[in-house]
């Protein structure tokens, strides 16, 4: 097969299986088709004031300072004199868009509509300002006009200031909350001397939704536990104290406001969020005036954190609630429908009205609830054969409405606790079988997907053997070769006509019939499975359980290296010893202390704190100064050299690249340096950073093909830009790496004439682009295999060396200071996403290198590297699950996306790697192309 087609091919498959994951864990679980439900009785409030503080943390609002005194002293006392209080648990991610989502339409959005458009609504859904008469807003312009663009008819209005102003470098973020409490106060002002806004905001079911950001902002500048953070705090905390008085005194006290206060996320210690840590999933709620209810003193409360001693408000019951739960608690007090899709479900403890109505309100937030699962389960039958539908056993349709009537019939006879209690078993029911059947397709799919995933690799391995081994000399029987092809045809016919009847999603007919032309493609390579059989069976038997007990144990310390980052250090020390087993010492000294040395050194970064926890300006700035001084020792050999390899022009490139260098490390200095004092960004060092960054995939083109020239070109031109993505000791981390990946290069020169299989080539003198003839590649042998496994493992512990990626929290919001300061959530993701793939580029680049010396076909390694990763995906793809905390829950998916983007990625670093090695462009002339 071409190798171009089978790359489009893997891309292609592997797509796919990236792709099923959303399918069978994260599909939208909105339904349409429900009707309105809200409270027959008259609500307790006209009109219903929220407050979020965006990144607001739990601890952090109702914790006391030193001195006993709270950094939000009204709303203490709210919670001592005036109104209920307690935690709203989050859930993953944490980030503001499903937080707003999960506070004010009360379901959890699924990933796929986060990634679909972050400041707009891509999917259609119910929220409480759709269901009021009025929703004014006011705050920032990537959460407001979500809400204003899913609401049907012009009836929620946005107050937005311009997203320049979220700026992380700004001298003061707390401005962006004086701007949406000075406007609100100027609306009402307004209000006062206009008739029909006059009439309009004393209307019933209204709502007035104040974002403020400034908490979030100053949290991700200056991290939760500066003075800037709880400043801003006192802030809102005297902000929200003029909001409720201007208020009552423009309706004249009439005791039909209720307020709410609470926040879409929190934020960890180092100023991130998005994971599940208690710090980002634990936010404050605080509800009091019009139908909430007052304190209640308690003696003790038992809880399963110890907050409250720590906060002071044992006295105070705690009522806890999960997010979703606000949304219908808004609805309750200002007597609106509750939200169509909403799978909250409403705290009584925190309504102050009577039993009939409190035993009225869960009734219809029951009845809302099990509308969902009634469409759903509908969808699902009419989708579904009827031989093959199995129903949810503890809800049926006789079940329903013996509930339901029961239900309504306690709360005639005034038997309210009785209704409010099984209200609340039919809630807990609905919630089971739509989650039921919200997953009822998940075995079919996840049983289609592992058989292309063992189909794919098994191909890739008969690949390898065929190819690459000269270990078979079989032939196609072309005969058949035709009746399989016939065979094959009609299981992808009857599985298409198995879908179609059941009108099956389009995506499910690629899951289904993916495996059928996989499985066809390995069948047909029938005599080559004969062929390695039969060589496995007169291999000796403890060899073949040795190399397997090997490979086994090297993918699993792969896969526990995504739990746990040390496990890459006890990987790290495992290869210094290497050379010591293998007897390469006594051949290369230098060369394998300097392997030995480098690997240890290395082995250090996992075990370091997670990068951006503790930021260290001051590492960065040595990191800098190290590698101007390795690129000078370097120009200084060059210099002295009397190699003919060395053009002049490349002596100039390198001079530029150490002034590229030097400039990032002053501007990193530089720009922390001044938004430390709250200057902001200079224009100057903005400047520099994008053109550092535009020029670092570019200058490499321009020097030298030759081994060690274009490998420092390389190093060099993509540090300028690492250097200013970095806050700490990361700076360090490719310059290490790069050492040993330079010592992996010799190491495997050395390896190759130790075991006798070529000349020990000089590596002055070896060229990527002169490299490709055919003739001289050889047949794999077992050791590539451990070759390959280098390489996957390079690349895993360039993806964790610094910290675990797979947890959104650990990036540090610090890293893109350099380039920009003003919130732009896909610009910040991109660099960040740069700066995990620079330790790419270099292990890809060595690695590329290590094929040209072992004079071996990028195809063979890169063949054998797929066949790791997939087996790896596969394992990952066994351990998603759908059960335990959110966090876990979480972990195990990403990770199975991780190592699939990961798999994808390999296949585009390679042509990368390709593209930076071999390649070269002349500035005063035509560009030179070489064969890959």
């Amino acid at each position: 097969m071409n190798m171009l087609i089978f790359i489009i091919a893997g891309l292609l498959v592997h797509c796919v299986f990236l792709a099923s994951i959303f399918d069978i864990y994260f599909t939208s679980p909105l339904v349409h088709g429900m009707t309105p439900q809200r409270t027959p009785l008259p609500p307790p409030a006209k009109r219903l004031v929220l407050f979020v503080a965006d990144g607001l943390r739990a601890d952090t609002l109702y914790e006391l300072d030193d001195n006993g005194t709270s950094q939000a002293p009204y709303l203490r006392n709210i919670i001592e004199h005036k109104g209920s209080w307690g935690v709203s648990h989050t859930h993953v991610p944490t980030e503001s868009r499903p937080g707003h989502v999960a506070l004010i339409a009360g379901f959890y959005e699924d990933v796929s509509a986060v990634a679909k458009g972050w400041k707009e609504n891509p999917v259609e859904f119910d929220s409480v300002f759709n269901e009021s008469k009025y929703t004014w807003s006011w705050g920032s312009p990537d959460i407001l006009p979500m809400f204003a663009k899913g609401a049907s008819g012009d009836h929620v209005y946005t107050y937005c200031y311009t997203a320049e102003k979220e700026d992380f470098g700004a001298q003061d973020a707390t401005k962006l909350d004086t701007w949406v409490f000075d406007h609100v106060k100027n609306f009402f002002q307004a209000a006062r001397s206009n008739q029909t806004l006059f009439s309009k905001v004393n209307e019933e079911k209204v709502v007035l939704f104040l974002h403020l950001l400034g908490i979030d902002t100053n949290g991700h500048a200056h991290r939760p536990n500066s003075r800037e953070y709880k400043d801003n705090i006192r802030k809102v905390d005297e902000g929200i104290n003029d909001i409720v008085s201007m208020l009552e005194d423009f309706y004249g006290n009439d005791g039909k406001t209720a307020f709410i206060l609470t926040s879409d996320h929190g934020m960890t210690d180092w100023g991130s969020h998005g994971a599940g840590h208690p710090s980002e999933t634990l936010t404050p709620l605080i509800a009091w005036g019009a139908g909430v209810n007052y304190p209640q003193k308690v003696t003790s409360q038992f809880l399963e954190d110890d907050f409250l001693k720590e906060w002071k408000l044992e006295k105070w019951k705690r009522l806890d609630v999960n997010q979703a739960d606000i949304a219908p608690l808004m609805a309750s007090l200002i007597g609106v429908p509750f939200p169509l899709n909403s799978v909250g479900i409403l705290s009584l403890d925190y309504l102050n009205n009577s039993a009939h109505f409190k035993a009225e309100s869960i009734f219809t937030n029951a009845v809302q609830i099990l509308e969902q699962f009634k469409i759903k389960m509908t969808q699902k039958k009419e989708t579904t054969l009827s031989f093959l539908f199995t129903p949810f056993q503890l809800l049926s349709d006789t079940e329903q409405i013996n509930i339901l009537r029961k239900a309504r019939s306690y709360i005639h006879q005034e038997k309210y606790h009785e209704a409010v209690s099984l209200c609340k078993t039919l809630i807990s029911l609905a919630l089971e079988g739509l989650s039921y059947y919200h997953t009822y397709d998940r075995l079919f799919l996840g049983i289609s997907v592992v058989m292309g995933f063992v189909g794919w690799t098994s191909y890739v391995i008969l690949l390898i053997v065929k190819t690459h081994t000269g270990l078979t000399r079989s032939t196609h029987d072309k005969a058949s070769t035709v009746l399989l092809l016939y065979g094959f045809a009609a299981i992808g016919v009857l599985i298409v006509f198995f879908l179609l009847i059941q009108t099956c999603p389009w995506t499910y007919y690629i899951y289904c019939l993916l495996p059928v032309p996989v499985w066809y493609a390995v069948v047909k390579e029938f005599r080559v499975i004969q062929d390695l059989a039969s060589l496995v069976l007169v291999f000796p038997l403890g060899r073949s359980i040795g190399f397997l007990l090997a490979g086994a144990l090297g993918i699993e310390i792969l896969v526990f290296s995504f739990f746990y980052r040390s496990t890459l250090t006890f990987g790290l020390i495992a290869f210094a010893g290497w050379p010591l087993i293998t007897q390469l010492w006594t051949q290369a000294k230098v060369i394998t202390l300097s392997w030995t040395l480098l690997c240890l050194l290395l082995a250090m970064f996992p075990l370091m704190p997670v990068v951006g926890r503790e930021p260290n300006i001051s590492l960065v700035t040595l990191a800098g100064l190290v590698i101007l001084l390795i690129s000078s020792l370097s120009l200084a050999c060059l210099c002295k050299s009397k190699n003919k390899y060395v053009p002049k022009k490349y002596l100039t490139i390198l001079l530029f690249q150490m002034l590229s260098i030097a400039l990032s490390t002053y501007v990193v200095n530089s720009t922390h340096s001044s938004l430390h004092r709250k200057q902001g960004l200079p224009v100057i060092n903005q400047i520099i950073s994008w053109t550092t960054l535009a020029s670092s995939l570019f200058v490499p083109l321009l020097s030298p093909t030759f081994f060690f020239q274009r490998l420092l070109s390389i190093l060099l031109s993509l540090m300028a830009p690492y250097l200013l993505l970095s806050t700490g000791y990361e700076a360090l981390f490719p310059l290490v790496l790069s050492g040993l990946m330079f010592s992996w290069i010799y190491m495997e020169r050395e390896v190759l004439q130790h075991y006798g299989d070529s000349v020990k080539p000089k590596l002055a003198v070896l060229n990527f682009s002169y490299t490709t003839d055919i003739t001289q590649f050889r047949q794999l042998h077992l050791d590539d295999i451990r070759r390959s496994f280098f390489f996957v493992f390079f690349i895993v512990t360039a993806f964790f060396g610094t910290g675990n990626i797979a947890s959104v929290n650990s990036f540090d919001p610090a890293s893109i200071y350099c380039f920009l300061t003003v919130f732009n959530p896909f610009v910040m993701g991109s660099l960040l996403v740069w700066k995990i793939v620079i330790p790419f580029v270099l292990v890809s680049c060595a690695f590329e290198a290590v094929q040209v010396t072992t004079q071996l076909s990028s195809k063979s390694l890169f063949l054998i590297v797929l066949v790791i990763s997939d087996i790896m995906a596969l394992h990952f793809f066994f351990l998603v699950k759908d059960y335990g905390s959110w966090l876990d829950i979480g972990t195990s998916i990403s990770h199975y996306v991780l190592v699939m983007v990961f798999t994808i990625f390999i296949m585009l670093l390679s042509g990368l790697a390709q593209l930076l090695t071999t390649k070269r462009i002349e500035l005063w002339g035509r560009t030179k192309r070489h064969s890959m």
